[in-house]
């Protein structure tokens, strides 16, 4: 794909965070399926619920363009999933360990996705794009959220594993 204007830009990056956002739902319900603290597999239930619903802005957003959803690789994406992937296999003799590597690897993907939305609303907005601001906007504050909620366990995540690190001594 040629980026020659700014417009071109827009679609490059919008198509690159809607493949980011689909290859980070399939790994989160990986990491789903392999985390044990009660409030980490929730958080990553309703983070998942939300990758729905932002997959769904983006492809409204591509329809207010008049363009087909369009998936271009995200080799960020895809090198955040394959770190995230091998810290699970790495990680899977102790599970409250195992916890604080999927801690981890989500907060890394939000900060990606913070990062990208923040771009693309900016983008939108000095494009006169209001309508497209305000959906990229919406993802932009949910992935706001789960950084911040992700922060905020990473300390309990780390005592539990200290923890258990301590009784296994």
């Amino acid at each position: 794909m040629t980026i020659a204007t700014l417009e071109q830009k827009f679609v490059h990056d919008l198509a690159d965070i809607y493949d980011a956002e689909h290859r980070f739902l399939e790994a989160q319900q990986t990491m789903h399926a392999h985390a044990t603290a009660p409030e980490l597999k929730a958080m990553i239930k309703d983070h998942i619920a939300q990758t729905h619903q932002q997959i769904g802005n983006i492809e409204q957003i591509y329809q207010q363009l008049g363009n087909a959803p369009q998936r271009v690789k995200c080799d960020a994406a895809t090198g955040l999933v394959i770190e995230g992937q091998k810290g699970l296999e790495e990680s899977k003799m102790n599970p409250a360990v195992r916890d604080c590597v999927i801690g981890s690897a989500i907060a890394k993907v939000e900060h990606y996705e913070v990062a990208s939305y923040r771009g693309l609303v900016t983008s939108a907005e000095s494009m006169g794009q209001n309508q497209i601001a305000t959906l990229l906007r919406q993802n932009l504050q949910q992935e706001e959220q789960t950084a911040q909620l992700v922060e905020q366990s990473t300390p309990l995540l780390i005592e539990r594993a200290m923890a258990a690190q301590q009784r296994a001594l």
